[in-house]
């Protein structure tokens, strides 16, 4: 379901029935890029199938999916183009074009290029757990997920108000003192891919990748000054995943153990006709489970979110009620039951 994810807060929302958040996305579906538009956004089905809901329910979990379309002309091509149109009019005029002038001379280049660049496209998925009050956002970088949330907070209605996942303790500073200590937190294992990095300007690196990380170098980089930056770990043998500094989950990973557990071939990962349901149900069961765990490896939530959590919103008229979650109370200060299976 996810490869990378950036988790945010639902700090206050009023949600409207499921009927109406797809109405609401409805008004902004994807749109292939016009002959000379660079980019183009919209929600699509998150089934895959052309005519089904923008907005999907699986055991109260809302999916949806936002597609992203991006023509790009090779830089190369623009510069040796516009170097051709200053050439003529300093051949023509006996004075070469600066500033202002090239800039506008390079916009009319990429416009008139632009019909002739190939379209690339990308999908991003975006999970809303109205009972876990967090939005899980399928992207690898900030930039890339504020983008989609000011989507969502544009569209959905309902005051909603997100913020990302912040801990008491910095994910650099708690990864740095597992690795010192030789010690995962409880429930977690360190596997074998780690980044450190000088803090300063020169930003030293190093990188262990296949390798195991129980040995005194590391430590000894980390007394150095260095700091992780990006931290390979397996969550209860089932989920495995790289935490990054800015608290992004990356290479998320469902182990055979759940998959083969849930009665699904591993190879397949749910994915065989009418699996939608299975994978939504599969992923987010596992994903909730394994947040309240990893929020209270972290030292639990930062006081400013913790005071902020409020009782969870009601799930969206039409959807199957939401499971409430599992796990340490560190994520969510009210009653937990069964997740999602």
């Amino acid at each position: 379901m996810f490869k990378n994810a950036l988790i945010y807060r639902i700090e206050h929302w009023d949600a409207p029935s499921l009927p109406d958040i797809d109405s609401r996305l409805a008004t902004a579906p994807f749109v292939e890029c016009g002959a000379t538009q660079p980019e183009s956004s919209g929600f699509v089905p998150p089934r895959g199938d052309k005519h089904a809901a923008l907005a999907e329910s699986v055991g109260g979990q809302i999916v949806l999916r936002i597609c992203t379309e991006t023509k790009a002309v090779p830089g190369s091509v623009v510069k040796t183009q516009i170097q051709a149109e200053l050439d003529k009019i300093e051949q023509e005029t006996g004075r070469r074009p600066k500033g202002k002038r090239v800039k506008e001379l390079k916009e009319a280049v990429v416009h008139a290029l632009l019909p002739r660049a190939f379209p690339k496209r990308s999908e991003t998925l975006v999970w809303i757990d109205p009972v876990g009050r967090t939005v899980w956002v399928g992207a690898g970088s900030t930039k890339k997920a504020d983008i989609v949330v000011t989507r969502l907070i544009e569209l959905l209605g309902g005051n909603l108000k997100l913020a990302l996942l912040q801990t008491e303790l910095a994910p650099a500073t708690a990864m740095a003192q597992w690795l010192q200590t030789k010690e995962a937190p409880s429930g977690f294992s360190i596997d074998r891919e780690c980044e450190l990095k000088q803090p300063d300007s020169e930003k030293a690196t190093v990188r262990y990748a296949r390798h195991t990380l129980d040995i005194d170098e590391v430590g000894e980089h980390i007394a150095q000054g260095k700091l992780p930056t990006q931290l390979a770990m397996t969550w209860q043998g089932r989920v495995s995943f790289v935490l990054t500094e800015a608290l992004t989950l990356k290479k998320i990973d469902l182990l055979d153990v759940v998959l083969e557990g849930a009665g699904v071939d591993a190879a397949n990962q749910g994915k065989d006709e009418g699996g939608f349901d299975a994978d939504v149900a599969i992923a987010t069961g596992e994903l909730r489970q394994l947040l309240p765990a990893l929020v209270e490896a972290l030292g639990g939530l930062h006081d400013r979110q913790a005071a902020l959590a409020e009782p969870a919103a009601a799930p969206p008229a039409g959807g199957t009620p939401a499971a409430k979650p599992t796990g340490p109370t560190t994520l969510a200060p009210w009653d937990t039951a069964e997740a999602v299976d």
